[in-house]
């Protein structure tokens, strides 16, 4: 998979599904940018590696569960930090572009 930059991820919002070359982390984004968070969650809900418990925990700041994000900001080996939800999104999707 050619690297896409942060806008063509975001043009790629408009798709029915996200590529199947996505990593797992970036399918989770991809159904948060369309909306669905439920979908995102099911995405990293099992997984425990670090990159995964990163989106995850931003998943849960996102639905206003902080203690629940804290944890998994921990299980990730970062710290919950204050951007807004659209410059952590974006944050994450660079990282995993």
């Amino acid at each position: 998979m050619e690297k896409l930059t942060l806008i063509e991820f975001k043009q790629s919002l408009q798709e029915k599904q996200p590529d199947s070359e996505f990593p797992v982390q970036l399918k989770s984004l991809w159904y948060d940018g369309k909306g669905d968070w439920a979908g995102a969650h099911a995405v990293v809900d099992q997984l425990n590696d670090k990159a995964s418990a990163w989106v995850h925990a931003y998943l849960h700041r996102k639905e206003g569960d902080l203690w629940n994000a804290d944890y998994w900001y921990s299980k990730a080996g970062k710290i919950r930090r204050q951007l807004s939800l659209e410059a952590e999104w974006e944050a994450l999707v660079e990282q995993f572009l």
